[in-house]
Formats: structure tokens, C-alpha cells, sequence
């Protein structure tokens, strides 16, 4: 059936969308689901996979492979989104996700996982962007902040539950049900989108931009590759870091390039001349930064310092998470009544920088309800923060950019999660190895020579003495890594200060103001 979406006159009454929508915003949040929850399920499965495959010295692969077929595919999925159907697009990275973990599950040896995830990834990278630009494509944008407030909260969700899922599958029906979980969840997304999803068919005239793909796919791997090697697998001054670092520089200058004369650049570089979406892809590489570095360091502190169980893991997180989703979804209701949106990445960036330096005062006698609120604070200035900038990026570009520019703002937090993990580890790492040598002596520096993590079982084998100076310099390295993302998230609230607040077009009067090209006509898609 045939449902009109105008961008000034959605449909408002009671603030009700018609069935046929709320099945496929139903079957998106399935998608997304899938997407967000498969690498915290497989991270508690991981400690049994090797253990029946072995390969442990490639035990990072696993999750590696997977994030690089993801942001390497994520700008590729928007444009073909743009150029050739929102619709069919999204099916196929359904597919193609699905294929991944089938045959992921079907692995027999370590070599096959990692390339069957690296399938998966490719998938995973347009569910992302294709929840949003469908989003963006039936939801006019002053409705737009309340269904993207419910994806963040699917978000968290999956964040929370991730663990604890995997867990439990795995102690109960095995490791390889961590993957096939996921085909009869995304056939149910599937029979949905392709029932009831009715997009305008598209066909462009010009050809994808194969040079394009390849330069940006080299660029972002090396990028991805040095934050994930970089103070690990080689020194950061080490010839294979810096010849990774130049292959990435040079390809990402040729792409810059190269897109000035494309046909059908694979990212118009014109989307960048609206100040805001600009400043939203800023704001999206910091929340990335301190979100994903947040979630790395804080249950480590919780169980090395505090005495936290491993086991459910993602409850640690808990307070950051419950925040996060609350306040995404009061955001997103505010915006869609008033909207009005400003305000938020300000007051976002404001409680992000204020709980990253409250965390970054914890020490060995902080206790776990002074650290909850603190976590609390940082998960409200995330929730202000994670749909917002996807919204004002939507709304910054035209109709046929929807995909690049939902794209580009999932590249940009996925970038900032790679530099966050990497940074804000080798800054916890050197921290902890230090305060160890320091403290402990030989034994400090011989506990933690390959790795200033220690599980809980190599915690307690350490004397008391030593493992109260591993105590203490947890919490030096976790001091200065929230330090440090404090110090980054500065640069969202000076973005975000700099936001020019363009009206929402949808729900109430039609407003005609615009900012570099944000559409002022109504959108029409049949449903």
C-alpha cells in the first residue's frame, strides 16, 4: 500500500504511524539487533571456540577481520543505497550477514572463521547503514529522533545483554549456535523488509566507482590496522607501523583526490560543505573514541580493582547503558515535539567531559555505587549524543545523499572506536607497566611483559604484594585514559557549540529555512 510521507505533514495524530511502518521500523531494530549484539556474543564464546579449534596465536583475527569488512563495506553500502535502491541493498547485506554466519558456525579450523566473519562484517556494514537511511528515506525529520532514540536503545540493549547471551548459549547448546542465533532473527527481518518495504526503484546510469572503493577500502584497513597492531603486535615505531601508516595516508590523499572526478564519487565531497554535517561527523568520531574505550576499560577496573566477577560482564556497565538508553529516548521525544535539537549535543558533550574526569578520579577505595553514578553521567552525555548526530547529518543533505551521509557518520564513530581502543589502551598500558616495575620489581615487570591485562585467574596466583601494586596501577592507567578521552571529548562540545539549529521539517508549520542543501520539499515514498 501507498503511504505519504510529506516533510511537513507526517503523520502526527497521536504521533501513530501507520502498521505498515511499524513492521519494518520492527524489522530494523531486528537488523540492528543483529549487527550490535553478534561481537558481544562471540567475545564471551571466544575462551571455547579456541579451545576446540585452537589457534590462539590468531585469536584477535576473529574480531579484527570482522571490524575491518565492516568499516570498509560501510561507505560502498550507502552509496549503492543512493544509486541503485534503498530496498534491495538492504536485503542483500541481510544475505550476505546471514551466509557469514552460517558458514561461521560451520568452521573447522581457525583460518576458516576468520574468513567466514570477514563475510559477516561485509553484511554487518550495510545493516548499519541501511536502518538508517531507511530511516532517513520514511520518517520525515522531525520524526525522525524518536525511532532513532529506539535504535540506540537497541544499541544498549544488545551492549548489556551481549554477554550474557553468549554466555548462556554457549555453556548450553555450544559456540556455534553464538552464530547461528542469528538466521532465524534475520529471516524474520528479512520476510518483513520484503513484504511490506515498497522504496521507489532506482538505477543510476553511471558505474560504481571501482577506484574509489579500492582506495578508500586500502585506506581504512591500514588506519584500522595500526590502531589494532599499533603498541601491540609491533612497536608504534616499528618499519610495519609506519609503512601502514604511509600506505593509509597516501591512499586516503588519492581517494580525496580521485572523488573530485569521479562520475558518481563513492563519497560526493560536496556533503562536507554543510557546516553541520561536517561538525555531527566530528562529534561522531569522539563519541566513538570515548564509548568504545569506556566499555574497553571500566569492567577491567571493576574486576581487577573492585573484585567484580567476569562472569556477567556486561551488567558492569550497566549504569553508563540504562543512561544511555534513557536519555536517547527522551531525546529523541523532545526533538520530534519541539523540533529542536541543539541543545542536546551541547549538553551531551557537557556531562561526556564532566563523567570522563570523574572517572578518571577512581582509585583503589572508590566503591562500585560511587562509580556507578559517574558512569551514569558519562551514559547520559552518550544518550544525548548517539541518534542526535546521525538526525542533524540526515537532515544536513539532500534526499539522494541520504546513504553517504548515513555512511559517513556510522564510518566516522566506527573510526573513533579504533582510535579510542588503541589510544586510550597504549596510554592504560605504558601506565600500568610503569607503576608495576615501580612497584613491584622484577616480578612487577615479569607479570606484565606480554600483556598489562591479567585475568582474574592470573590475578589471584600474584602475592598479595603484587597484586596489590597491579591494583593501583589499574587504577593509574584507567586515571589516565579517562583523562585523556575528557581531554578528547572537548572537542565535541566545541563542535557542537559551533551547530546551527535548522528546523526539522515534519510535525508543525513548515519551516523554510535551510543549511547547505537540507531539502525543503516533501518526500514522498510509497510503503
Amino acid at each position: 500500500m501507498a503511504e505519504t510521507l510529506a516533510a511537513g505533514a507526517a503523520e502526527t495524530d497521536g504521533g501513530k504511524q501507520p502498521r505498515s511502518v511499524r513492521v519494518v521500523l520492527l524489522a530494523l531494530m531486528i537488523a540492528m539487533m543483529l549487527a550490535m549484539l553478534d561481537n558481544m556474543i562471540i567475545g564471551t564464546a571466544m575462551p571455547t571456540i579456541v579451545g576446540e579449534l585452537g589457534g590462539l596465536e590468531h585469536l584477535s583475527w576473529v574480531v579484527t577481520a570482522y571490524t575491518l569488512a565492516t568499516a570498509a563495506s560501510t561507505p560502498v553500502w550507502g552509496k549503492l543505497g543512493d544509486m541503485y535502491g534503498r530496498k534491495g541493498s538492504f536485503l542483500t547485506s541481510i544475505v550476505i550477514f546471514l551466509i557469514g554466519s552460517a558458514l561461521s558456525g560451520m568452521a573447522q579450523n581457525m583460518g576458516e572463521l576468520i574468513g567466514f566473519r570477514a563475510v559477516q562484517g561485509l553484511g554487518a556494514g550495510g545493516l548499519m547503514v541501511g536502518v538508517m537511511a531507511i530511516i532517513g528515506d520514511l520518517i520525515p525529520p522531525r520524526e525522525r529522533g524518536k525511532y532513532q532514540g529506539m535504535m540506540a536503545a537497541v544499541m544498549a540493549l544488545a551492549m548489556i545483554g551481549g554477554p550474557l547471551v553468549g554466555g548462556t548459549i554457549t555453556d548450553n547448546w555450544g559456540w556455534r549456535w553464538a552464530f547461528y542465533i542469528n538466521l532465524p532473527l534475520g529471516a524474520i527481518a528479512l520476510a518483513a523488509v520484503g513484504a511490506v518495504l515498497h522504496l521507489p526503484k532506482k538505477r543510476s546510469k553511471a558505474g560504481i566507482d571501482y577506484l574509489g572503493v579500492a582506495l578508500l577500502t586500502v585506506g581504512i584497513t591500514a588506519i584500522v590496522l595500526v590502531t589494532t597492531w599499533g603498541g601491540t603486535e609491533y612497536a608504534w615505531t616499528s618499519a610495519r607501523i609506519m609503512e601502514l601508516i604511509g600506505l593509509g595516508v597516501a591512499s586516503l590523499v588519492g581517494f580525496v583526490f580521485w572523488q573530485t572526478r569521479a562520475a558518481e564519487p563513492v563519497l560526493p565531497l560536496h556533503i562536507f560543505r554543510s557546516r553541520n554535517f561536517t561538525l555531527m561527523s566530528v562529534i561522531g568520531f569522539v563519541t566513538g573514541f570515548v564509548m568504545f574505550g569506556a566499555t574497553l576499560f571500566l569492567p577491567l577496573y571493576q574486576q581487577s580493582v573492585q573484585g567484580a566477577s567476569a562472569t556477567n560482564s556486561g551488567l558492569l556497565l550497566l549504569p553508563m547503558l540504562g543512561a544511555m538508553l534513557v536519555t536517547s529516548m527522551v531525546a529523541g521525544r523532545v526533538t520530534t515535539n519541539t523540533g529542536r535539537y541543539k541543545i542536546f549535543p551541547v549538553l551531551g558533550s557537557v556531562l561526556m567531559i564532566v563523567g570522563l574526569y570523574l572517572l578518571s578520579t577512581m582509585d583503589t577505595g572508590t566503591s562500585r555505587f560511587t562509580s556507578g553514578v559517574f558512569m551514569a553521567v558519562v551514559g547520559l552525555g552518550m544518550g544525548c549524543l548517539m541518534q542526535i548526530t546521525m538526525l542533524v547529518a540526515q537532515n544536513s543533505v539532500e534526499m539522494k545523499d541520504m546513504g553517504v551521509a548515513s555512511s559517513s557518520t556510522t564510518l566516522f564513530r566506527t573510526l573513533g572506536s579504533s582510535f579510542g581502543v588503541a589510544i586510550m589502551g597504549a596510554l592504560f598500558n605504558n601506565r600500568v607497566q610503569d607503576i608495576m616495575a615501580e612497584r613491584a620489581g622484577a616480578l612487577g615487570s615479569e607479570v606484565t611483559e606480554r600483556s598489562a591485562q591479567l585475568d582474574a585467574a592470573s590475578l589471584a596466583k600474584l602475592p598479595e604484594a603484587a597484586r596489590e601494586a597491579y591494583q593501583y596501577a589499574v587504577s593509574s592507567g584507567t586515571h589516565s585514559a579517562f583523562l585523556l578521552g575528557a581531554v578528547i571529548a572537548v572537542l565535541s562540545l566545541a563542535a557542537a557549540v559551533f551547530v546551527k539549529e535548522v528546523p526539522l521539517k515534519g510535525a508543525g508549520p513548515e519551516k523554510k529555512d535551510t543549511d547547505d542543501g537540507a531539502p525543503t520539499a516533501a518526500v514522498t515514498e510509497p510503503v
